[in-house]
């Protein structure tokens, strides 16, 4: 039997895992997926087998990121009989800065160079490396590759990716990345199956979720995206801003007389729909609520997404399909149908009852742009990088 390969992402709160069973065809299925929450706290671990039945529901000694990875090897070890057989160890990475355009084994120089980009995504790149370290103490024969959210927007045409900053600036690697690469890239693998005719069109994909962005895909190639140095920018999120000028930035330090680290604590974890809303940053919360400042927050939500597709379709110079995907997108049908609605100069003709039973398909027959629900998933995205990088 060969040795399964298995998938990492770890946050500020979680480290959630997905097990692959690779088979001799070189098909993956999932074995076993869960996660570990309560970093900071208490923790505990979940697991369910491929079918959605619960395998293990029980406390984690410790209540760090460290404790969290250790537990999950030792429950493995235990449980599935898995002690260093492995055959890899996918993760998540969210930047990868310029250097990094294809995943890459781990080894101390790739993690230096990742540290070096902490700054560029203070809430994911700490964790993701931290979860590397980790798993390479406690299991060092195990290979890693490190996967990045970035790749998938490295054949940007350069302008696309330039800001009109000095070139000595842009010379250090101040650009345009995006993110959500990893989702993009896996809804790119599906369409043929799911909708072929859209498969080689020019597609605006929206990854909807607590951290949310879209891009034009033309031809499976990332054309253009929302998120651009770091993940803060473009749509607003559940804690974060969006899109922000900077002036407000020099505003807050200069005038407000808040420092740096206080600003990032605002456009990282205050604002987006909590900041607006005041009262949370789930959209289900939201959604459901008939406080107005929280249907203020909905609107703004899609309101953005309206306005950042219409410049999508202008980098595209047209549109043929809309996607939705990522939490918000695949379960949220007023966001949906708002979106839509507002989308109809596209020529989008949008099904509600279709809508509301989640699709996949929800324009009609004689909508000139063709709208989906499309559920991503990363986890498998990684697990063929992981595997097709490691040859198995």
């Amino acid at each position: 039997m060969r040795s399964p390969l298995l998938v990492l992402n770890a946050g500020s709160s979680s480290v959630k895992f997905s097990m692959f069973d690779a088979s001799l065809d070189r098909t993956l299925r999932v074995g076993i997926h869960g996660q570990i929450e309560g970093i900071g706290g208490s923790l505990s671990l979940r697991a369910t087998d491929g079918d959605g039945r619960l395998l293990e529901a029980r406390r984690v000694p410790g209540s760090d990121q460290e404790a969290a990875i250790v537990g999950l090897h030792e429950w493995f070890k235990d449980h599935v009989g898995t002690e260093n057989s492995f055959a890899g160890v996918g993760h998540r990475v969210v930047h990868g800065g310029h250097k990094y355009v294809a995943p890459c084994l781990v080894d101390d120089a790739l993690l230096a160079d990742l540290e070096d980009l902490v700054p560029l995504a203070p809430l994911h790149q700490p964790h993701n490396i931290s979860a590397i370290r980790t798993l390479r103490a406690v299991a060092p024969k195990v290979p890693q590759v490190a996967c990045f959210d970035t790749s998938f927007h490295a054949v940007q045409a350069p302008v696309a990716t330039r800001f009109a900053l000095p070139r000595a600036l842009s010379d250090k690697g101040i650009r345009r990345y995006g993110f959500h690469g990893l989702s993009y890239e896996y809804i790119v693998s599906v369409l043929p199956q799911i909708a072929p005719a859209c498969a080689n069109g020019r597609l605006i994909v929206a990854h909807l979720g607590n951290g949310a962005s879209m891009c034009a895909i033309n031809e499976g190639r990332s054309v253009a995206t929302t998120m651009g140095f770091t993940p803060v920018d473009g749509l607003p999120m559940g804690t974060r801003t969006g899109t922000l000028d900077p002036g407000v930035i020099l505003y807050l330090l200069k005038r407000e007389g808040m420092t740096a680290d206080a600003v990032e604590r605002v456009i990282y974890e205050r604002s987006g729909l909590l900041g607006v809303s005041g009262l949370s940053s789930d959209m289900r919360a939201l959604l459901a609520s008939d406080d107005p400042r929280a249907n203020e927050a909905v609107e703004l939500f899609a309101y953005r997404i309206g306005r950042e597709m219409g410049s999508l379709a202008a980098a595209l110079k047209g549109v043929d399909a809309v996607i939705f995907t990522g939490g918000i997108g695949e379960n949220a049908a007023v966001i949906r149908s708002r979106v839509c609605r507002d989308a109809e100069w596209l020529g989008l003709d949008f099904d509600e009852s279709a809508n509301e039973h989640h699709g996949p398909l929800i324009s009609t027959a004689l909508s000139r742009v063709s709208a989906w629900i499309i559920p991503t998933d990363e986890n498998l995205m990684i697990a063929r990088h992981t595997r097709n990088l490691l040859e198995l």
